[in-house]
Formats: C-alpha cells, structure tokens, sequence
C-alpha cells in the first residue's frame, strides 16, 4: 500500500533533496525499478508484462483507433514479429523510422533532431539494451519530466494489426528502438491516444531537460539565421511547425509542405550560389517522405548554381523526407521555430561566464494563491512571488555580455495522469524592480506595491502553453518574479526556472506576511469571567469533574455556536476528540478544568478573530479572508502550507466554517509550539515545515 499523499510528498521533497530525480539517480517512475525486475525475470525464466502500462486498449487509448481496428490489434514481442529482431541496428538515425497512425510528429520530429546529439541521445535512450544477452522482455528509457528525471520501465510487448506495427515503425523491420520509446513516451503521457497532438518544445524539453525559446517567425528577430547558426553549434535540439489547417487532418499542399505538421530542423549552411551568399536551412519530415517542391529542393535547378564541393555535400536526391529551402521561404512557408540546449549561449554568442540556474515549484490555488493578471488588482497581489536579487556581472562576462543577460522560464505541471485531460492555463510573467523603500520588506508585497510601480519586464501576452520564456536584461538590484495565470482562481502547478550569468540569489517570497489588518483580540482574565467558564465547565463535567470527547462537542455546539447565523453541522466528535487529544496533557482521554479552561480560552479567541475577518458576515470565511484570519491568530504560514490548508479544510464551496476553523488553528498552533520544543530539545527528526505539512492532513 503507498504512503498517504501528504506523507509521499515529503517523500518526494526529501529525494529531491538527496539527488533522486537527477540526471545519475533517475526518479523510479510508478516505482519500478529496472535492475530488480531485470533480475526477477531472469531468476524465475520469465518475460516481463508490464502492469502498470499492460497490452491491452486502455494503454491505446479512445478516439485513435476504429473499433473495428482496434479489434484487430494484437500486442506481440518483436520475436513474434521477426527472426532476428535488434535493439539498434548499424547506430540511430532519423531516417531509422516513419510516423504510425497516431499524430505525433512532435515527438518523432523531437526524436530526428535527438539523434544528431549522441551525448543527449544516450541519456535518453540507454544503449546497452539488446534481445539477447540477458533478454527478458523489459527495456527502459528516461525522460526529464517536469523538473526532474525519470527512468520509465516498459515490457516490448508492442500494438499490431496482421503482424504489423500500428504506431511508430522502423524503415529496417527488425530495428525495435523507435516503437520501444514511442511506447515509453505514451506510458508518461498516459497512452497512446495521449500523444495525439503536440508541439517540438514539449518534447525536446522531455528529451533533455534544458531551455527553450520559440520563435514566431512573423515576428522573428533579425539575428534569427545567426541565432540558427549559433544554435547547430552549441549542439541543440530545433523543430518547427507548418501552420494549422481548420481540421487537425495533415493535407499535403502542392509546394510538398504538410499543413498542422512538425519537422526537425537537420542542418544550417551559408553557401555560394552566383556569385552570392544564400542561407538554407535543412528541414526532415517525420513521415519519412513527402519533400519541398520548391526553390533548393531536392530536384531545383538552383543546385546547378553551386560549386561541385557544396553540391556534393548537401545535395542527396532520395524520397527519405529531408530536404533543403532557403531562409526566407522557412519564414513564409512555417509558422514558428523552437530551439532547445543545456545552455542558452547560443542566444548572445557568448561562451564567457557561467550560467546559474535555478529550479522553483510553485502552485497557484483558487482563493490563496491564484491571483490572475494585473487586471485584478485586488488580488494579482496574493499570486506567488520569488524576490531575486542580482549582483555585478564576473568581468569576463561583463565585457562581452549582450543586449539580455535574464531568462525567465514559467512551465505549468499536469494534475492529471492523461496528457489530453490537462487543462492548459493562459500563463505570463511579470518582473518588478524593489524600490529602495520595499527592500526592507519581509514577505509577500501587498497590493499597494503592485499599484504604484509598473514591470520593467513582462511577457507579451499570456499565452495558453505548456511553457513561457522571457528573455531580458536586468541591470544589478533588487526585482520580485511573479507568475501568473491570466484569470484568478484558477488552480494549477507550475515550475519556475531562472538563468542568468550574474550571481543570482532567489527565494520564495511568501512567508513572514507583514500586512495584517486584524487585530488579534486579547483573552479577558476577570474573576467574573474565570466565574462563567467554571460554571459552564461544571454544568456538563462528568462525577470527576472531566469532559470527555462526547461532552466537549455538546459544550462546544450548544455554547460556543449560539447565535451563529450560518447552519453548518457543528462540531464533528472526530474534531472534538482531536481537541482533547491536543489539549490532555495528563493523558487521561479527558480534559480535566484547567485543561478545558486553557481550550476555551484559545476558541473564543479564534471565533472572535473569525467575526472579525467575516467582513460580509455570511457565517464562512472565503480563503482570501482565511489568509488574514490565519496571521492574526499569530501563525505565520507559507504559501504551499496555506494551499495545503484550503485543500484540507475548504470544503467544495471553498469556504471556511467557524468550526473548521477553530480546529484548523488549535491544531496548527499546538503542533507548532511540539515542534519547537522538540527542535530546541535536538530530539526531532522531521524537517523544517514537515510536522505542519502532517498537520494540515492529520
């Protein structure tokens, strides 16, 4: 049985921390682990069947395949299918394999430009696999997802439909690499249907975990063929895109060009042609066929025009789906150009400094944390914010350093196992310079802050992406990063990741809120007062004047709700007996008068902080009023834990109850003050925030 969610994602934080999910120590994807299944088979004579992807139409997925094709699909070995099947025959190529009946050129155009980079290729396809030393049916791959690596097992069972592969097919028939990580890749997406429709980006951000930029080739720099230039050399991954035809069928146009389609872009080269420089860019197909009938295609007379050195070197007259076309027909004929690498150099030319990056998850969540644009001022405050300071740049770097020296890149993460069920946010990015007056503020800038200064660098426009990339240059100072998505209330996770050359120090920028609008009202001490709360405590005690669970839970709806205009059910007897499990310290099972006397001093705190932040006196608190009614009870909490508070407690109106409330802050406040007396005591174990994490979902 895996560990309760709350529980795995302290987990997860403390493998992150010790290195699980690098490149070298790969995340287990569904905790399977390669070496232990390997040995497994091998020890008991076994083929492996994957359980977690099996062979069977729910890994196919609905809507790809007709009913009466998938009726017809049979999943065989490659030994089923072939004598002599290989793993990789004579080294991995582009022209290894064509496009299957699923629509996912992106990744097998991410796939061509893969194998031109050996290093990347071998990170993402490990080689040392084959059928036949130590064959037993199970391969492995690794994919870098959503800022961590992940190595993906997977059984060779693959789809056919009389003897022949439905999905992604090697032009060798008995090369299996291809359909074996096509077939990871859809167990990360969820299926193969999952893979239908995509962009060159999502998966060459799989495939090495870099950066990426895209360029709209309407809009396109005029450095764009130096930046192509650059980018071969720093050997990065490049795709681009054909413009998309109203229904998502892939037509054929009479220039050979494929509208809605990806292709990979192969290779850059400046050549003389008359007596003039022509800049051509080579582009492939992932079909394998299907070439560009125009100017420098495979067939044109402007070949003739070349010297023979240059003709021999890039003319190949073959129907193998590559071809070459000049700068400006790219520009005319596609609709934009994606380039992926480990290191941006490529953008300024500059191979001087280092690049420092860092990696940040965040969440937006509706009522807390998800603010929306800056046309919601009210609450574009209450989004995430990371406070970045920049130092000067090393001198090395300064002297050659261009016109942009920050990249900024926003990526959202899936709440849902399904690829095609995620639902893609309009995301951006804003970057605000501190003025000297906010450098001494601690914790989330208010909404005033973001009413009186403008962005001095911001995303075009919100775009409905996996991923947003700002480039810019940030002079040395003091900024604060907040992204967004364009409507509030919208609830999703993201990444945040920041590279530049100066020397960078980031941090999230959410805890210790100093803007706090509700006083916390103080408890009375009167002998009057101290009469009352005995009195009561007596009226419903017990012979040996204690309250037990039962009893606290009629005290607390009979006394504590009266009057309470909003019908909600009261006090569950789980709350009360987690109260009296809080506030026992004689470990009775029972809260004795002094006991009781100190709980309810604390909940008539907490319903008065309550009313006050009930400022439209509805009888709930909504969670951007749940956020000031928590800092006035005196608890200063993160982001992450107040997006932890309204997913435990909010209910599905999203709304807080007194109730909910009053249990909510005793726990959090009881547990914090264990918490720092164990950490004073050196006896504790669990990290920083992890005891209030258990808390929130206790």
């Amino acid at each position: 049985m895996p560990p309760p969610g709350v529980c795995m994602s302290i987990m997860q934080e403390r493998h992150k921390k010790e290195g699980v999910g690098s490149l070298t120590n790969p995340e287990k994807h569904s905790n399977q682990d390669f070496q232990q299944l390997t040995q497994y088979c091998l020890a008991r004579g076994v083929r492996y069947i994957d359980e977690m992807f099996p062979p069977d139409h729910n890994s196919i997925g609905d809507g790809l395949l007709s009913p009466d094709d998938m009726s017809r699909v049979v999943w065989l070995r490659p030994a089923k299918m072939v004598q002599y099947p290989d793993f990789i025959l004579d080294g991995l190529s582009r022209f290894d394999f064509g496009q299957g009946m699923v629509g996912d050129c992106w990744f097998l155009a991410s796939i061509g430009a893969l194998t031109f980079q050996k290093d990347i290729l071998e990170q993402v396809v490990p080689l040392k696999q084959s059928f036949k030393e130590d064959y037993c049916g199970i391969f492995h791959f690794r994919f870098w997802r959503f800022g961590k690596w992940v190595d993906v097992v997977i059984d060779d069972k693959l789809p056919t439909v009389d003897g022949r592969l439905v999905f992604v097919h090697s032009k060798t028939p008995n090369e299996f690499w291809p359909a074996l990580l096509e077939k990871a890749y859809a167990k990360v997406c969820g299926s193969y249907a999952d893979m239908n429709l995509g962009t060159p980006a999502e998966a060459m951000m799989d495939f090495t975990g870099g950066v990426h930029i895209t360029f709209k080739l309407t809009d396109a720099p005029s450095t764009l063929w130096d930046l192509l230039f650059r980018a071969v050399q720093s050997k990065s991954l490049m795709g681009c895109n054909t413009p998309q035809e109203e229904t998502s069928a892939n037509t054929v146009t009479p220039n050979g060009l494929v509208r809605g389609h990806a292709y990979t872009v192969t290779g850059v080269k400046q050549i003389m042609s008359k007596g003039r420089p022509v800049n051509l860019i080579r582009l492939f197909n992932p079909w394998g066929r299907g070439e560009w009938k125009g100017g420098w295609s495979d067939k044109s007379s402007m070949w003739q025009t070349v010297s023979p050195d240059d003709r021999k070197m890039c003319l190949s007259v073959k129907e193998d789906g590559e071809f070459w076309m000049t700068m400006e027909d790219f520009c005319r004929h596609f609709t934009d150009v994606t380039i992926c690498c480990m290191c941006p150099d490529f953008l300024d030319g500059n191979s001087k400094g280092l690049w420092t990056h860092s990696l940040h998850d965040g969440r937006w969540v509706a009522g807390t944390t998800a603010g929306g644009c800056m046309n919601f001022p009210d609450s574009f405050w209450t989004n995430p914010q990371y406070r970045v300071k920049i130092e000067r740049l090393d001198r090395d770097c300064s002297e050659t350093q261009g016109d942009n020296n920050m990249l900024v890149s926003l990526m959202q993460k899936p709440d849902k196992r399904n690829r095609r069920l995620v639902k893609i946010l309009h995301i951006g990015i804003n970057i605000f310079e501190v003025p000297a007056q906010f450098k001494g503020q601690r914790g989330k800038f208010p909404a005033v802050f973001f009413s009186n200064n403008v962005p001095v660098a911001q995303s075009k426009k919100y775009l409905n992406a996996r991923t947003v990339v700002l480039f810019c240059r940030l002079k040395p100072g003091e900024y604060l990063i907040v992204p967004s998505a364009f409507n509030p209330n919208e609830t999703a996770s993201f990444i945040l990741s920041i590279l530049s050359k100066a020397e960078t120090h980031i941090h999230e920028n959410s805890i210790d809120q100093d803007t706090v609008e509700i006083t916390k009202p103080m408890p009375t001490h009167n002998r009057a007062d101290m009469d009352n709360k005995q009195t009561l405590f007596r009226q419903y005690s017990d012979q040996f004047e204690e309250v037990d669970a039962e009893q606290l839970q009629r005290i607390l709806n009979e006394t504590l709700l009266q009057g309470n205009t909003k019908k909600t059910q009261g006090f569950s007897l789980e709350s009360c007996r987690s109260m009296v499990a809080l506030m026992d310290t004689s470990i009775t099972g029972k809260l004795n008068s002094a006991e009781f006397l100190h709980l309810w001093r604390k909940v008539t705190v907490y319903k008065d902080i309550f009313l006050r932040s009930d400022v439209n006196r509805s009888g709930m608190l909504s969670l951007s009023q749940l956020r000031n009614a928590i800092m006035a009870s005196g608890v200063r909490l993160s982001d992450s834990l107040l997006n932890l508070i309204a997913l435990r407690y909010g209910g599905s109106s999203g709304n807080i109850s007194l109730e909910s409330f009053i249990s909510l802050v005793l726990r959090v406040d009881r547990m914090a003050k264990i918490f720092r007396q164990l950490n004073e005591g050196g006896a504790i174990s669990l990290r920083d925030n992890e005891w209030m994490y258990i808390t929130m979902y206790a």
